[in-house]
């Protein structure tokens, strides 16, 4: 049984203390967070040690591994620091909103043997995963196009746009990874544009968008389309499109029921899709615990790493060079 430790108990830490307890080969031994009400809720839900700082957790003889699901300010640091400590990381993306506090990260962490997963979760969908495994298989023929859509249900409050960094570091940075693993090549160009469409005014008070559409090209011609908004009054919009020389793969959006009614009024009505990251993306945030699991008992690398970490950051830097300028950027441009 690994012994895991999360640092962080708020949405998305929660849910990740919950997987771990519902593991099989992995056991919460401690929680912390900045927050203490926080943290004091969750140790008490599920029985395990309240650490009363970072360094409790790091130091701790009885924790194998951690978890960073924490403010996105606190991650680098505490990377840093797990990995000093010899405890292998599975961190929440962004690694930081910093490129060149990423960077510096990097070089602290780089060849001391710990296993670092950053938490791009969507690699791990099921049908993501089956759609990529079909283009491996020649399914379509040769990759040409990635086509994906990723909108939220509704707008987050002010307080959360103010801390997340940006459409482009905050949302799309999934779609990002998304968009390297399924191409199975480095995007070499970016254009985007950003909208303020829903609302404006919010949006422009905070330099940031709600509304989004970016193109990637790869060195050999692969190109990939992410459409992306904050609003999808149907619930959690996930969609990913392959397209081949010989035909085409898709993952698809999940509903609660796959029930579809006839009636005079209306044909095809169904359930809304799932509503948020929690439900549609409940197997994959399992299967992510799982990989990292295994990583560290059979000493193979971690399938989502801090590279890729990094490289989706780098590309939303891009994407954000570009909305500003106007123009394509070359992804070269920003390393």
């Amino acid at each position: 049984m690994l012994k895991i430790a999360v640092l962080g108990c708020g949405r998305i830490g929660r849910m990740h203390a919950s997987n771990i307890v519902a593991h099989p080969r992995a056991r919460l031994v401690a929680v912390y967070d900045t927050h203490t009400p926080f943290a004091e809720e969750v140790a008490a839900a599920q029985g395990v040690h309240l650490a009363k700082t970072p360094e409790e957790i790091f130091s701790a003889a009885d924790v194998d591994a951690v978890l960073i699901a924490s403010a996105t300010p606190t991650h680098a640091d505490y990377i840093e620091a797990a990995v000093a400590a010899g405890k292998p990381v599975l961190c929440e993306k962004p690694i930081d909103l910093s490129l060149a506090r990423v960077n510096a990260c990097a070089e602290r962490v780089r060849d001391k043997g710990v296993p670092i997963q950053i938490g791009l979760n969507r690699r791990f969908d099921p049908g993501h995963r089956a759609a990529r495994a079909a283009v491996a298989a020649g399914e379509i023929g040769e990759l040409h196009q990635v086509i994906i859509t990723s909108r939220d249900p509704e707008m987050p409050p002010r307080s959360y746009y103010e801390q997340a960094g940006g459409l482009f570091r905050d949302m799309v940075i999934h779609d990002f990874d998304l968009a390297r693993f399924m191409l199975a090549e480095e995007p070499v160009e970016v254009f985007a544009i950003g909208g303020r469409l829903i609302d404006p005014v919010l949006m422009g008070e905070l330099n940031d968008y709600d509304t989004s559409m970016v193109i990637m090209s790869t060195a050999s011609g692969k190109q990939c389309h992410i459409n992306t908004s904050r609003t999808s009054t149907f619930g959690y919009d996930q969609r990913v499109e392959l397209l081949g020389t010989k035909g085409m793969v898709q993952s698809l959006n999940r509903k609660p029921v796959e029930v579809r009614k006839f009636k005079a009024e209306q044909v095809e009505a169904a359930e809304p899709y799932l509503n948020f990251f929690i439900e549609r993306y409940r197997e994959a945030f399992d299967a992510e615990i799982d990989s990292f699991i295994d990583a560290i008992e059979n000493g193979t690398p971690v399938e989502a790493d801090f590279e890729d970490g990094r490289r989706a950051l780098i590309l939303a830097e891009a994407a954000m060079q570009s909305v500003a300028e106007g123009r394509s950027i070359g992804v070269d441009e920003v390393l």
